[in-house]
């Protein structure tokens, strides 16, 4: 399905009902869980490379949150676990070109309860509403090239490399080269299949391990140069 175009960022994020989790607009009802994430052993590893991480003063994470649910021209959601309605991390939309129907994946910060088949499900979620509901034509995701975490994650959810920005950005004062991904609407349908199939019930087993691995799964596209 095709929506007419418009502007993500003007719109009240809607609730985006997955099996494993929702994705509801972030607000401070859900800040008190989502700063919690901060205090996981490996959270400072795993948002190295965000441009915002949390601070390591717990006291200014409150500020921290208030500064994204201000954000102009972004989306930001919660990922609120199914079963437990608590929240396990955030992800938004970004750089909204709705003139172009094109717009970002970014500012990810998912708990380790989102490891696995939880932080898929939610980026399924916001590309099925992008493509389906709100009729883009482009979905973006981009990294630091340092972050090879996330530069995998792009490619097992579906993304093509399309290049590198050298010098695009100094954050915190270091230089970052930025690699750009996107998934294009003709594109989708084939990748819709890969994630459903993936995240269907039985490619789990009884201990929560896939039977099939998403990247066996997912049309081939272009990864970045070695």
């Amino acid at each position: 399905m095709s929506a007419s175009p418009s502007s993500l960022s003007a719109l009240a994020p809607p609730v985006l009902e997955g099996v494993r989790l929702r994705l509801e607009g972030l607000s401070q009802a859900h800040a008190p869980a989502v700063i919690a994430l901060a205090d996981e052993a490996d959270c400072a590893e795993r948002t190295a490379f965000m441009i915002e991480p949390p601070p390591a003063d717990a006291a200014q994470r409150p500020v921290w949150i208030a500064r994204k649910l201000a954000w102009p021209g972004r989306v930001y959601y919660a990922c609120v676990d199914s079963a437990s309605g608590r929240p396990q991390g955030f992800l938004s939309f970004m750089r909204d070109e709705s003139a172009h129907r094109s717009v970002e994946i970014g500012d990810v910060l998912f708990g380790s309860a989102m490891r696995g088949a939880a932080g898929a499900e939610a980026v399924y979620l916001l590309l099925r509403f992008a493509f389906e509901e709100a009729g883009y034509r482009r979905v973006e995701w981009k990294c630091d090239t340092r972050n090879v975490a996330s530069a995998r994650a792009a490619v097992r959810f579906g993304f093509t490399y399309e290049g590198l920005f050298r010098q695009h950005m100094l954050i915190r004062g270091e230089n970052r080269d930025t690699a750009w991904y996107a998934m294009l609407d003709g594109e989708w349908p084939a990748r819709r299949a890969a994630f459903e199939r993936w995240l269907a019930p039985d490619n789990f087993d009884g201990a929560g391990r896939q039977r099939i691995a998403l990247r066996d799964l997912m049309p081939a596209g272009e990864a970045p140069p070695a």
